[in-house]
């Protein structure tokens, strides 16, 4: 089966002019629970890396998270209890817990995150209903908490950035946390992707999703191919 996938951004870009977005498509995948060997030496040596460059330095003054909690900020979000995911994975390797094991695939991404200081997320392509969009909330939007036993709605707030498809939240508070209903797992053979950036330019952005397109192939098999939204170009289609 042959993907192709459209993500919109036109409905943030007027408030985040800065916001790009990779949008990766993977097809085939056969995702393992177990991280391959070499994958486990490239993360150690990445959590190393990173734990030695943030030793000495406070997250908020780390120029990529903080336009994070800028951007939070400015759709409402008060709490310091919700931070974007690339601040939870290096808040890890700095007080030494490193990152987290999930399965190839999601351990492939993390490291890319965290190496590139860009929120990634994914999602199970064949439980997403494509198209996808970086959007303001809407009346009725739906979210279901990855990780809650008790599959409790948590709808997001007005105003908020999410990350949706044509039913559902995919992802509240643009890149805090995930829909349960879409989570990768070791069952998914078709895969969406995105990397997320509000300082990174148009090169840096590409090379991130380069590399982590490249990982994906490596180490959970099947195709991948990719494209670059923003504010020139806020709508893209990939096709695999």
């Amino acid at each position: 089966m042959t993907a192709a996938v459209s993500l919109d951004i036109a409905d943030v870009i007027g408030r985040f002019p800065d916001f790009r977005v990779a949008l990766i498509v993977a097809e085939d995948l056969a995702i393992g629970a177990e991280r391959p060997r070499d994958l486990d030496a490239q993360i150690h040596k990445a959590e190393s890396r990173i734990a030695a460059d943030l030793a000495a330095t406070e997250l908020a003054d780390v120029p990529e998270l903080r336009s994070w909690r800028e951007a939070y900020r400015a759709f409402g979000v008060k709490k310091t209890s919700y931070r974007s995911s690339v601040e939870r994975l290096l808040k890890n390797i700095q007080r030494g817990a490193g990152l987290p094991r999930v399965n190839a695939l999601v351990d492939a991404y993390n490291m890319v995150s965290a190496v590139h200081r860009m929120p990634i997320g994914a999602d199970d392509l064949d439980r997403v209903m494509p198209p996808l969009a970086f959007r303001p909330s809407r009346p009725g939007d739906t979210f279901v908490a990855l990780g809650d036993p008790a599959a409790t709605g948590d709808p997001p707030k007005p105003g908020e950035v999410v990350y949706a498809d044509a039913e559902k939240c995919l992802c509240r508070r643009w890149n805090w946390y995930q829909d349960a209903r879409s989570a990768v797992g070791l069952q998914t053979t078709r895969a969406v992707l995105t990397v997320q950036t509000l300082t990174a330019d148009e090169a840096q952005v590409r090379a991130a999703a380069a590399g982590l397109a490249g990982m994906i192939v490596r180490h959970a098999g099947g195709r991948a191919a990719w494209d670059v939204a923003s504010a020139a170009r806020p709508q893209v289609r990939v096709a695999v």
